[in-house]
């Protein structure tokens, strides 16, 4: 699709198949298929898989390959990069199972907040950041760290997973790799569990795809088909979560603690993050007293929904800290759905005691 188009064109047309064909491709169910054309196994390879990867490495710009979620897409990774012995940096703050997964792995692990500051690479093998990180909303500057990484003979992989690949293009920044859970945004509607590895690299590329294979974290086409339709719509939802994203941080502003959202000029990470993020989303976070206050917070809304995840169509809160996060107990991360603007202010308004 031309660069030159707008997302919602390119979302659109990129699932959107050829003349001829539906419009967009269609869950292929097979285990086995007649030999001499493109497929022959069903753990190899499927026309379901390729529709959403050659949508996905499109608007990211390498080369795609998907998993059952994001989870088995960063171990898939971790294990063909990296061997016995390695080191590896990953971000303090990011997603807390993937720390705990690496710490348990035969690996020097070096933890590094997501603003930095942070050390020379030097023995490093791959650096993995995530960039706005989840839960702190913290930004570092992936084109920087790309050179710094690069320059020391270190890979770098961003988990874009909270910017989507219509908010930020890591490869288009330096990075090598770009890992994501598409349980979130990309597939939108909550209903699946999905992620994807898209590389610069074809060399790479192909050794992700082969261990896919052999260790057979595969999706199901049905799942696949439901990742590819709602990547459909992602401009259109990012649009409306971002308008109600700025309007909570408006209402919220100088009322609650720790308010973060990058898209605010206020915001500590937004200079980094205006540079480097081509628009925002509706994930915010912010503070309250206590993990009672949080508790009623929750109890007393009625638009919005109490549930651990972010980037789908329904407005979201959780406490973060219960799931191991190393936040303080009254974290609160809100993930602004698509619901009227004026509504979602309302029910934040008056389960803050605010109206």
């Amino acid at each position: 699709m031309n660069e030159t188009f707008g997302d919602g064109t390119r979302v659109v047309h990129a699932v959107q198949g050829s003349p001829g064909e539906p419009f967009g491709a269609q869950p292929v169910f097979a285990s086995a298929y007649h030999l001499g054309g493109d497929d022959f196994y069903g753990r190899v390879s499927n026309p379901t898989w390729r529709a959403l990867e050659n949508a996905l490495g499109s608007l990211e710009g390498g080369e795609c390959v998907i998993f059952p979620s994001g989870m088995a897409a960063i171990m898939t990774l971790l294990r063909t990069v990296l061997s016995t012995g390695d080191t590896l940096a990953v971000p303090s703050d990011g997603y807390f199972l993937t720390r705990r997964v690496v710490s348990e792995m035969d690996m020097n692990v070096v933890e590094v907040p997501t603003a930095g500051p942070y050390p020379s690479f030097e023995g490093v093998r791959l650096v993995l950041l995530e960039t706005p990180s989840n839960p702190g909303l913290d930004v570092c500057d992936i084109a920087e760290l790309a050179t710094a990484a690069h320059a020391a003979g270190a890979l770098l992989a961003v988990d874009n997973t909270t910017a989507t690949p219509l908010g930020q293009r890591p490869l288009e920044l330096g990075a090598d790799v770009v890992v994501a859970s598409d349980s979130k945004a990309v597939s939108g509607h909550s209903d699946i569990l999905f992620g994807h590895v898209t590389v610069a690299s074809a060399e790479l590329a192909e050794k992700v795809r082969t261990a896919r294979t052999s260790n057979g974290a595969i999706p199901g086409p049905f799942e696949t088909w439901l990742a590819l339709r709602g990547l459909a719509t992602l401009d259109l939802r990012l649009a409306r979560q971002a308008e109600n994203a700025a309007a909570l941080y408006e209402l919220l502003k100088g009322r609650v603690e720790g308010l973060r959202w990058p898209g605010a000029p206020e915001d500590p990470a937004y200079l980094v993050a205006a540079q480097q993020m081509r628009r925002f989303n509706g994930v915010l976070t912010f503070e309250l007293e206590s993990a009672e206050a949080v508790d009623e917070f929750l109890s007393r809304l009625r638009v919005v929904s109490a549930a651990t995840s972010f980037g789908g169509l329904h407005s979201t809160a959780d406490r973060r800290a219960q799931f191991g996060d190393p936040v303080s107990p009254g974290l609160v991360r809100f993930s602004a759905g698509c619901e009227d603007t004026r509504d979602l202010v309302a029910d934040v308004s008056h389960a803050l005691g605010l109206d």
